[in-house]
């Protein structure tokens, strides 16, 4: 199969390597990833300047690479449309360095160069490790991105939809399983407010609030030590909705 890999920790990141090597043992990868480090980019696209393009030998693969000087989205769009002449058959995204649990979904270039495959009607994977004291278990990450990989391709192959896979920062032999299951709700950025020498106000990002994940979701079967799966699609209607709003007009 023709694999198009990308993430948004940038063409150098250890993550992408990981699921590469992985990945090019049986299928053939184009690796297109961002230049830099992206990571929040969400599903930003480039519009008011060119993107640059430069081939790039990445040691240790056989896979061909290029670097892009634009976001995740701009990535997979610049892969489909440009840089590749055949058919792509599914688009990887990741590994990422840290979780995309929750409601980071909503904000993370590695998930959302997923969905711009999915927008695109093919079938996507992104995958996120848990990033600890400085840490990330990418072994663990590749191995069951490419077991859970070869068990659903051919359904994933004819559903078109976007598989969201993380990974909890342990042991192979301590992983408990994989649950399929929903988002884990919001988690709080929280931001503290100071004042500098010329008494401007200045907003910085602070850290992240500790809050207890509901049962059933990602964030309660990460911290259990489960592999989790969502599935996850770009179209954002609510369709219980439809008809209620229709007659409140």
């Amino acid at each position: 199969m023709r694999i198009l890999l990308t993430n948004d920790d940038g063409i150098k990141a250890e993550g992408i390597y990981a699921l590469a090597k992985e990945l090019e043992k049986e299928h053939e990868v184009i690796i297109i990833a961002p230049e830099m480090q992206r990571s929040a980019q969400s599903h930003a696209v480039t519009i008011l300047h060119p993107l640059t393009v430069k081939e790039v030998k990445l040691d240790g693969l056989k896979s061909k690479a290029y670097s892009i000087s634009g976001t995740p989205a701009d990535c997979v769009r610049a892969g489909l449309e440009v840089l590749i002449e055949e058919p792509v058959d599914f688009v990887f995204s990741g590994i990422n360095m840290g979780l995309n649990s929750g409601m980071d979904i909503l904000y993370s270039g590695t998930v959302s160069a997923a969905i711009e495959a999915n927008i695109y009607g093919i079938p996507s994977i992104a995958v996120s490790a848990e990033f600890l004291d400085g840490t990330v278990n990418l072994e663990v990450a590749s191995k069951y991105a490419k077991e859970i990989f070869d068990k659903i391709k051919d359904q994933l192959a004819n559903s078109k939809i976007v598989l969201n896979i993380n990974t909890p920062h342990r042991k192979e032999e301590e992983i408990k399983g994989i649950k399929v299951c929903k988002i884990g709700g919001v988690i709080y950025d929280y931001y503290v407010l100071e004042e500098n020498e010329n008494k401007e106000k200045i907003i910085k990002l602070n850290g992240r609030k500790d809050t207890e994940p509901d049962n059933d979701t990602d964030r309660y079967y990460l911290k259990e030590g489960y592999v989790t799966i969502t599935p996850l699609h770009y179209d954002l209607t609510n369709f219980k909705l439809l008809e209620e709003v229709k007659s409140w007009l």
